[in-house]
């Protein structure tokens, strides 16, 4: 079963009657779980475990399959790629956060089908035809999120300016001459521009901005509200902010809507479930790792894939109308949990403390073995302003009960050392301890 990429036919879908759209999903299930069952990956563990897609008959059968880790695509990637050369029509690169870049290969549907998930993301913003853009993301270098984002603009009638990141005079020139009321980046570097803006006479809340699409950092807390980054992002320019999650494997993204509650599972698109350490399904409400299906991908078709991102399911309607059940903040990431003094903490709690603070320029944590079940935590801060570590300390300790160690450096010098490895992100976590040693 093949689905009909169609506007209309989705706005209706996250109306319709819940039995209708459990029905043609558990059709889209076995549809998808017979293209995975191209790739070598698949075929294998199908025949394994005796599956044949026609078996599935309802949506819970899903949770008797395996779960794909990342390391499984990185031991062969070619394995679970299910469509000929011929096929292939683009091939991205994943960032290499959590190990090395991994090869996705996309059909030409495949695409189509990543347009049409932004396309329902920008949808739920609010985003119309004649709205127009300013992209602050790479376009080039392997890099899908771009491209999908600029596709989901292009097929919903609206406008992109492929403007990608860096350079704030440049990006204010192009605001000015090309007026754009819409903006897609990465926080922190929004949050550079408009201070940039003001630094040099140019007000940004006055710039016509009003949507903000969040990419690569969160602004969110679990609770939906927003981080120090997010509201100082929110204040400075004026504008409604919405954050969007999403992997180049699963070739799918969650985007918040107007009512800025969680990112909406698009049914037709993806199965989406949450699961505890041992991989057990956990109901809606429960924090747990993130594991999805993305229905209808032809070249990479992934099954029950491990996301390692920590987050949680909303079931109940959401009130901008859609039916649809929403992914939450992400609150942190499955292998950079921390247990420090008996409490356990994800960095990006640590970082969500330290963007209260405007001294703060930049940051990173390393995280070292201390003894069993317990680790050493240092945070590491960059800054070119008065500020001392005692000061630091007790605000994170207010946040965080327990008070990890801190560091203070030059900016400069953070800055150099979260810049190691070149990759497309700064890297703000480093785990010395001796398990994840390389």
């Amino acid at each position: 079963m093949k689905f009909k990429y169609s506007l209309d036919k989705a706005i209706q879908w996250r109306n319709a009657d819940p039995a209708e759209i459990y029905d043609q999903q558990v059709a889209l299930l076995r549809s998808h779980l017979q293209q995975a069952g191209r790739a070598p990956f698949y075929k294998d563990m199908f025949k394994a475990i005796g599956l044949l897609p026609n078996d599935i008959t309802s949506l819970e059968d899903i949770k008797t399959l395996p779960l794909t880790t990342r390391s499984d695509i990185q031991k062969d990637p070619a394995a679970f790629q299910a469509v000929s050369p011929l096929s292939i029509a683009d091939i991205a690169l994943t960032s290499g956060t959590t190990g090395n870049s991994i090869p996705v290969p996309y059909s030409r549907r495949d695409l189509v089908r990543l347009a049409f998930n932004e396309t329902m993301g920008y949808w739920g913003t609010g985003t119309r035809p004649g709205d127009c853009f300013l992209l602050c993301v790479t376009l080039d270098r392997c890099f899908i999120a771009g491209l999908a984002y600029y596709s989901g603009l292009v097929r919903l009638g609206a406008s992109a300016i492929r403007s990608g990141p860096g350079q704030p005079a440049r990006q204010w020139e192009l605001i000015r001459q090309l007026k754009p009321n819409g903006l897609v980046g990465v926080p922190s570097f929004l949050l550079k521009l408009a201070n940039w803006g003001m630094e040099h006479d140019i007000s940004p809340a006055e710039a016509g901005i009003k949507t903000i699409v969040t990419i690569g950092e969160p602004v969110r807390k679990a609770d939906h509200t927003l981080t120090a980054l997010g509201m100082a992002l929110e204040d400075i320019w004026g504008a409604q902010i919405f954050t969007s999650y999403g992997a180049t494997e699963l070739e799918t993204a969650f985007c918040e809507c107007q009512e800025s509650c969680g990112g909406h599972i698009h049914p037709e698109m993806m199965i989406t479930e949450i699961i505890d350490d041992n991989g057990n399904p956990l109901p809606p409400g429960h924090h747990g790792e993130v594991v999805v299906t993305p229905l209808g991908v032809e070249g990479f078709p992934l099954v029950r894939f491990r996301t390692g991102d920590i987050s949680r399911i909303h079931s109940e309607p959401c009130d901008c109308g859609w039916q649809t059940s929403r992914l939450g903040a992400i609150e942190g990431r499955l292998a950079q949990r921390l247990k420090f003094r008996g409490t356990t903490l994800y960095p990006e709690m640590i970082f969500h403390a330290l963007h209260e603070l405007p001294q703060v320029q930049a940051a990173y944590i390393e995280a070292r073995s201390s003894f069993e079940l317990s680790d050493e935590i240092s945070v590491v801060i960059g800054t070119d302003e008065p500020l001392d570590e005692n000061t630091v300390g007790e605000f994170v300790q207010a946040h965080l009960r327990v008070l990890p160690e801190i560091i203070i450096k030059p900016k400069n010098e953070v800055l150099a050392y979260m810049e190691q490895g070149g990759g497309r992100k700064l890297k703000k976590f480093f785990d010395l301890r001796k398990e994840n040693a390389l």
